[in-house]
């Protein structure tokens, strides 16, 4: 039996729905409104160029980009330099800039719970498979950058 795994953008996908139920079912508190909810764009333009830039860096290296597939290449420049895992942290950030876009406290209790679910289901698992493949780089690596920032 071939069992397709659940990729991270459709996490962050749910992740959006359920901040946008949240936000508009149960929004709590309103934290912010026009003009300051604007300040979501700032996170929201990060995060997505965060992944622009961590995507091309690993196509330029021709390696996979898909979790759980075998790196060809342990990658340590540009993004990578400042974040083990800079896709994941641009999905937190697009979600954290949505967050401030809708302005209400509740769905800021999904970013969270996304970070959980990212480290424990992808970035562990990640993390233990470049370490068996890349050895003491990936050691040396990772006593230099942190995981997330």
């Amino acid at each position: 039996m071939n069992v397709k795994q659940i990729l991270p953008p459709t996490y962050v996908l749910i992740a959006l729905i359920g901040m946008l139920i949240l936000h508009f079912i149960f929004p709590i508190y309103k934290l912010l409104s026009l003009p300051w909810k604007l300040i979501g764009l700032l996170p929201l333009s990060i995060g997505i160029a965060l992944n622009i830039i961590a995507d091309g860096a690993l196509h330029r290296a021709n390696t996979i980009v898909k979790p759980f597939q075998e790196s060809t290449v342990l990658i340590t420049k540009s993004v990578y330099s400042i974040s083990r895992h800079p896709m994941y942290l641009g999905f937190g950030l697009i979600l954290a800039g949505v967050a401030g876009l809708l302005g209400t406290l509740s769905p800021w209790f999904i970013i969270p719970v996304f970070a959980i679910l990212m480290d424990v289901v992808f970035i562990r698992v990640e993390e233990h498979m470049l370490e068996e493949k890349f050895g003491p780089a990936w050691i040396e690596y990772k006593k230099k950058v942190r995981r997330w920032v």
